[in-house]
């Protein structure tokens, strides 16, 4: 039975593993141009975010690495648009939070590159992984720290993942509230809206017949 137990924890895991999306990707960037990424994160959730960045060298004709001097501004705001973080990073950096308001958050990096004239008229290819949730956790760290065996490991790996699991079920669920509020909302201005127009079209109805009537009379035809 025990045996059992395992072989399914360990297949939901793999399972749950096989479905993580990759959140790595890399871009183009000019001189004073800004990149900002919409990540949808849950409340109570880590982010870590990782880059490095490479160089055009024209005489070279390719990408090298990029110079120490060369730094990247990293600025995330959260749903309601407040910073939440705002700092200067190198060449090669990592910039964590968490999130305490469920929804898009903005992840915007440019470089300081006006202050560098090598790479004035250049461009910057950055590479950017971010990891979300149980995704974020050093799990061989955790283990040489809390001494777990690989059962042990596997468990908690599998508890972290029920537990990102709840949280994005949670953001689903404010997500449907939100828009059932908004659905609701316009459903009451557009009804609202129509009775406005009903009420305007019986005004100008009446004003109409009050209108013929006065000429019909002042014309002597009624």
């Amino acid at each position: 039975m025990e045996m059992k137990a395992v072989v399914f924890c360990t297949g939901l895991m793999l399972l749950f593993a096989w479905l993580s999306p990759s959140q790595a990707i890399y871009f183009h960037i000019g001189e004073t141009e800004k990149k900002c990424f919409i990540e949808e994160i849950p409340d109570e959730t880590m982010v870590i975010g990782r880059y490095r960045t490479q160089l055009w060298d024209k005489q070279a004709g390719s990408f090298l690495p990029s110079t120490p001097g060369l730094g990247m501004h990293v600025e995330i705001r959260d749903p309601d648009a407040k910073i939440i973080l705002s700092r200067q990073y190198g060449s090669d950096g990592r910039f964590t939070f968490t999130s305490h308001t469920p929804g898009e958050h903005q992840i915007c990096l440019h470089s300081n590159s006006s202050k560098m004239a090598l790479f004035a008229g250049g461009k910057l290819r950055v590479h950017l992984d971010i990891q979300v949730g149980e995704h974020t956790n050093n799990y061989p760290e955790i283990a040489a720290k809390d001494k777990l065996t690989e059962l042990q490991l596997r468990v908690r790996q599998l508890l972290d993942q029920v537990e990102q699991i709840q949280k994005e079920q949670n953001y689903q669920r404010y997500r449907e509230e939100r828009f059932r509020m908004t659905s609701e909302s316009t459903n009451q201005r557009v009804l609202w809206w129509s009775i406005a127009q009903t009420i305007i079209l019986i005004i100008t109805g009446i004003w109409q017949m009050r209108h013929l009537k006065s000429f019909f009379e002042a014309k002597k035809l009624v």
